[in-house]
């Protein structure tokens, strides 16, 4: 039986579609919003005005793309959360109108679920290794930081995560204090490669067990520049790339001495990463130095899966249609993750 789902994704300010033809994508398109960089950060109301805006072009243009007619969409996954619930609203309205109107399957899926999940997608532009049950994927992102065990495709524990800001947040806010541009994120990653990455040490927070924190990281480099200037008003531009390159040795260090305590807690030495901050060049790099200094067998996903995209709302959607999950016209959206 050949399949066709169209993925909706729209949880923050990405508006994104996708077409799968069972497991293999067909397409995946995204439209991003610029009108944020003014403002530092994402504005809600803001997002969801232009999701109205993008989503239906976005989705005619999947659908194009795939070289296929709305008619033969088997199914319409949707993001239903966690995400802005104003954003979120948008593309759950769109994919119920949608799916009523052809009179198809709806299927709610989970953002983080869907992020994991985008290691079992088939590209044949891409030749992708696939990860096997049970694995550990590191899911860090701007809104969230987790280590979560893969049992199978719907059988996940979250083993550890953030007790306050994520990896990704942590990444933003010290680019805003050092007044790098919004997305911080990845200006840090490219000020970083031409850095020394042990000029500046932070402090590292003592959190037990498998969880994380990053707000008192956040507070060190805050204190640590503002004292800097103090006595050099050029202190940060001066030396903006060994800044850079330190903080992001920092995060990433956090992260992977979590990881490394979950590989050795659980025996699992297949070890994944997702989410946005998977696509940074610095836990990349550590990720391969794990697998040649721990024996890991390492999963990285493709830069266009690492990020917000539909296709790993579209292969969710996919595995969940052949599960027969499926969901009504009363559904809902939900702003923090329930699986």
């Amino acid at each position: 039986m050949t399949v066709y789902t169209l993925g909706i994704e729209s949880s923050c300010d990405d508006t994104a579609a996708a077409v799968l033809r069972n497991d293999v994508l067909l397409s995946n398109v995204t439209a991003g919003q610029d009108v944020h960089k003014n403002f530092g950060g994402v504005v809600p109301e803001l997002a969801s005005r232009a999701h109205q805006q993008n989503i239906i072009p976005v989705i005619e243009t999947a659908i194009q793309k795939a070289n296929i007619s709305k008619n033969q969409l088997s199914a319409v996954a949707f993001t239903r959360g966690p995400g802005l619930l104003g954003s979120l609203l948008v593309g759950i309205s769109f994919a119920k109108s949608l799916a009523l109107g052809l009179n198809i399957p709806l299927i709610a899926v989970d953002h983080l679920q869907a992020h994991i999940l985008a290691h079992f997608i088939r590209n044949e532009e891409l030749s992708n290794p696939i990860p096997h049950f049970p694995f550990l994927c590191l899911t860090v992102s701007g809104g969230h930081t987790q280590i979560v065990q893969v049992n199978s495709r719907f059988n996940m524990e979250i083993l550890g995560q953030t007790i306050d800001d994520a990896a990704g947040e942590a990444f933003d806010k010290a680019a805003k204090i050092m007044g790098l541009p919004y997305p911080g994120g990845p200006m840090v990653d490219n000020l970083a490669a031409a850095g020394d990455p042990h000029k500046y040490s932070f402090a590292k927070p003592a959190i037990p067990g498998l969880d994380f924190s990053f707000s008192g990281l956040k507070t060190s480099i805050l204190y640590f520049l503002r004292d800097r200037l103090k006595e050099d008003d050029q202190f940060i531009e001066m030396n903006k790339a060994d800044l850079c390159a330190s903080v992001q040795r920092t995060i990433v260090g956090i992260l992977i001495d979590k990881l490394k305590l979950a590989s050795a807690q659980t025996g699992i030495r297949e070890i994944a990463i997702a989410g946005g901050v998977s696509a940074n060049s610095g836990l990349r790099k550590a990720l391969l130095n794990g697998r040649d200094q721990y024996g890991w067998n390492v999963f990285i996903p493709a830069i266009q899966f690492s990020t917000d995209n539909a296709a790993m709302i579209g292969i969710t959607g996919y595995f969940k249609f052949l599960n027969g999950d499926f969901s009504d016209q009363t559904v809902v959206p939900y702003a923090r993750s329930t699986f």
